[in-house]
């Protein structure tokens, strides 16, 4: 039968990459765990590797039967974790789940801002991309989540935290710096770096450009703020990005306009209703006010 020694050595050697360094994570000898493999093959009746020029490929049904592995050893993380924190925490706790892009650009300050009027509180934050967030405070797993969505999800109740405008970001020594404002025309034939195609603000942007009659020359296409921001700074073009991360580069060899066109961007809050209270949430929306407060500040000073 199969048993947890064969799915425990099946994942080291899918980690590691090979039977040698599966032993090493396994603190067992390499023999060991190429006999268990093979009594593992033996027992769901197909190969799990292919041995090519001394190396071992994972066949198509060892990555699919490693997707599930995968998601099961998540789980029992997500306990050890738990228990981690749980023992860490000596005078209160307060989790949070938020989109990747607010881990490092509101949820910091917030954080400080929370911590020196808090000390002896510990946070954990969790980043997780829609719709996988939004199922997770459905689950109320968090005492509360950041999002950019407007709409609660079930079991939740949404309030509005920050609302502003995407911004244009440059990089040193491009013409269109000389603007104080950026026009949709004046993307004409520039160079431009896009987040990915399903991103419903790059739709809402390339909308708006069609119906302007502006072409840009698109250059390259990621999906995440950050790292638009980071081909902007190498140069190669300018784009339109959210100000939380705009701000966040902003001074490093990237610069931010504002756009003449309004692109609303909004920061929601996401307040679990079936888990139990928490009396740290009240204090740490003060934190977060705080800090949205000093982002709108920013902007309106025009800093980058």
């Amino acid at each position: 039968m199969l048993t947890h020694r064969h799915i425990e050595v099946f994942r080291a050697i899918m980690i590691a990459g090979s039977v040698t360094k599966a032993a090493d994570l396994l603190s067992t000898s390499q023999p060991t765990v190429s006999r268990e493999l093979a009594r593992m093959e033996q027992t769901i009746g197909f190969a799990l590797f292919e041995r090519v020029a001394g190396r071992l490929r994972p066949t198509m049904p060892a990555l699919a039967l490693f997707e599930e592995v995968r998601q099961s050893y998540a789980g029992l993380e997500r306990v050890a974790s738990a228990a981690a924190r749980l023992r860490a925490f000596r005078e209160g706790q307060l989790s949070v789940i938020a989109l990747p892009a607010f881990s490092h650009s509101i949820l910091p300050d917030a954080f400080q801002r929370f911590h020196g009027r808090h000390p002896g509180v510990s946070l954990s934050v969790e980043t997780q991309e829609s719709p996988m967030l939004e199922e997770w405070l459905t689950a109320q797993r968090y005492d509360l989540g950041l999002t950019e969505h407007d709409a609660a999800p079930a079991g939740t109740r949404v309030e509005l935290l920050l609302q502003v405008d995407e911004v244009c970001v440059l990089p040193e020594g491009h013409p269109l710096l000389a603007r104080v404002a950026i026009g949709l025309a004046d993307f004409e034939g520039q160079a431009f770096v896009s987040l990915s195609a399903s991103d419903p603000y790059r739709i809402q942007i390339d909308e708006a450009f069609a119906e302007a009659g502006v072409l840009r020359r698109s250059i390259v296409e990621t999906p995440t703020a950050v790292s638009v921001c980071t081909f902007v700074r190498q140069g190669l073009g300018l784009a339109i990005v959210n100000p939380l991360t705009a701000l966040d580069f902003a001074g490093r060899g990237l610069h931010i306009r504002p756009l003449t066109r309004s692109f609303p961007f909004r920061v929601n809050v996401v307040f679990p209703e079936h888990r139990p209270g928490n009396p740290l949430v009240g204090a740490f929306m003060t934190s977060l006010r705080d800090a949205a407060r000093a982002i709108q500040d920013r902007l309106a000073a025009g800093q980058g």
